[in-house]
C-alpha cells in the first residue's frame, strides 16, 4: 500500500464521532448516560413534514434522481422564509442552493473558493469544522476572538492590523456556537464594511437563527451584505430535523454558481421526499418557534440549576442551543468532564474542542427532556 494522502495527517476524527462510540459503549454495558454533550435535537419534527415525506415516499415517481439544485418549489419556499424572516429579497433559482445539510455547505464553499497557501479568518473558540476544512484544503487558519462581553463582537480593529492580503474566507457564526453570543445589526454591519475594504468573502453560518433568540438576523439583509457574503442555514435545530441532512446556501449568483460547481460533482440531489417534507417545515408559522423556545427556555433554566451545583459561571443573556460555562474550582474543564462522565454518568463537552479560547470552559446541550436534566441535578447534588 502506497499510503494515505497527506492532507489526511492535517487533521483529526471529528470529535463527538470518537466520543459517541464511547458513550454508547458506556450504554451498552448498562450505564445510564445522559447525554448533555450532543446539539441533536430530541424533538420531533411538525406531523405535517413527516406527512409531506411519507406521501412522497408512496409515490412511484419520486424516488429517482433528483434535481441538483433542489426543486423549484422547495428553493421558493426557503427564499419564502428569508423574505419572512430575515426580510431578504432571494431569487429561486439563482441565489438559493439546498444542501445535504449545511455542513457540507462548509466544505463546498471552501472548496470553490480557496487554493493552497490561502488564509481563513476562524472565530476562536468556533466551531471545528471551519478549522479541519481550512486545513484538508492546505489553506492556513488564521483566528480571531470574540468579545463576549459586546454581543461576540471580533476585534476588528486588532484584525485590521495585520497582512490580510492572503485571506480568501472569513467564518462568522451568530448566534455564535459555543458561546451563545447573539451578534447585533451594528456588528453584522461593521463585518460587512471590513469584508468591502479588505476584499474578504464572508460566510455566516446561521443554524441557530431562531433557537432562544429573539432578534434573528441575516448577514444579507445589511446593506452591501449581499455583495460581500454568503449564508449558510439548516433545517436540523430550528425544525428538529438534523438527521434528515436539509440546508441551504444563499447570496450572489456567481458565488452561489460556483458552489454549485463543486456540489455536483460530489452528489446526485436530494430524495424527493426530504425536499417535500423540508417545504412543510419552511411553512412553519411564527407558533412554531415560539414552542420550541416555551421548551428550550424551560430545559434552560435547569441546565443553570446544573451548572449552579457545579460552581459554573455562565451568561444568562445567551442565545442558541447551548450553555456556555466557565469552570473556576479545583477540577480543569477536562477532569470535570471525565468525573461526570465516568462517576456520575453525565457526557458535556469540554470547551477545549473549539479552540483555545474554550480552554477554561464546558458546553452542555439543550438536547434533553427535563425529566433527564432533573435526574443529572440530583446525581451531582451533595
Amino acid at each position: 500500500m502506497k499510503g494515505f494522502a497527506n492532507r489526511i495527517n492535517s487533521v483529526e476524527e471529528y470529535y463527538f464521532s470518537a466520543k459517541l462510540r464511547e458513550v454508547n459503549q458506556l450504554i451498552a454495558d448498562g450505564k445510564p448516560v445522559i447525554n448533555l454533550g450532543i446539539g441533536s435535537p430530541d424533538l420531533a419534527p411538525d406531523r405535517s413534514v413527516i406527512e409531506a415525506l411519507k406521501n412522497t415516499a408512496e409515490n412511484g415517481q419520486a424516488h429517482g434522481y433528483q434535481s441538483y439544485q433542489g426543486i423549484p418549489e422547495l428553493r421558493i419556499a426557503m427564499a419564502s422564509f428569508y423574505h419572512r424572516e430575515f426580510g431578504v429579497e432571494l431569487v429561486p433559482n439563482k441565489e438559493i442552493l439546498p444542501l445535504m445539510g449545511s455542513k457540507e455547505g462548509i466544505m463546498h464553499i471552501s472548496m470553490a473558493f480557496l487554493n493552497p497557501g490561502d488564509q481563513v479568518l476562524i472565530p476562536n473558540p468556533g466551531y471545528p469544522t471551519y478549522t479541519s476544512v481550512t486545513r484538508l484544503l492546505e489553506a492556513e487558519p488564521i483566528f480571531y476572538t470574540l468579545d463576549l462581553e459586546k454581543k461576540g463582537r471580533p476585534n476588528l480593529e486588532k484584525l485590521a492590523q495585520n497582512d490580510l492580503s492572503k485571506v480568501k474566507l472569513m467564518w462568522i457564526n451568530y448566534p455564535h456556537m459555543p458561546t451563545g453570543a447573539s451578534g447585533s445589526v451594528e456588528i453584522l454591519t461593521e463585518l460587512v464594511a471590513f469584508a468591502q475594504k479588505h476584499d474578504i468573502i464572508l460566510v455566516n453560518d446561521n443554524p441557530y437563527s431562531h433557537i432562544l433568540n429573539p432578534q434573528p438576523l441575516s448577514i444579507l439583509s445589511i446593506p452591501g451584505g449581499k455583495e460581500v457574503a454568503l449564508e449558510l442555514n439548516s433545517l436540523s435545530k430550528t425544525f428538529n430535523m438534523p438527521g434528515w441532512r436539509v440546508g441551504m446556501l444563499c447570496g450572489r449568483e456567481d458565488y452561489v454558481e460556483a458552489v454549485l460547481k463543486v456540489k455536483s460533482n460530489m452528489d446526485s440531489g436530494m430524495f424527493l421526499g426530504l425536499q417535500k417534507g423540508a417545504i412543510a417545515a419552511l411553512s412553519l408559522g411564527k407558533n412554531w418557534f415560539a414552542d420550541q423556545n416555551e421548551i428550550y427556555t424551560n430545559r434552560r433554566k435547569l441546565v443553570w440549576k446544573l451548572a449552579d451545583h457545579l460552581g459554573l459561571s455562565y451568561d444568562t443573556k445567551g442565545t442558541g442551543l447551548f450553555v456556555w460555562c466557565k469552570v473556576s474550582g479545583e477540577k480543569s474543564p477536562e477532569e470535570l468532564v471525565d468525573w461526570l462522565l465516568y462517576e456520575k454518568n453525565i457526557f458535556i463537552t469540554p470547551g477545549k474542542i473549539f479552540g483555545t479560547a474554550g480552554n477554561d470552559y464546558v458546553r452542555f446541550s439543550l438536547c434533553m427532556p427535563e425529566f433527564k436534566i432533573l435526574e443529572a441535578i440530583n446525581r451531582i447534588k451533595p
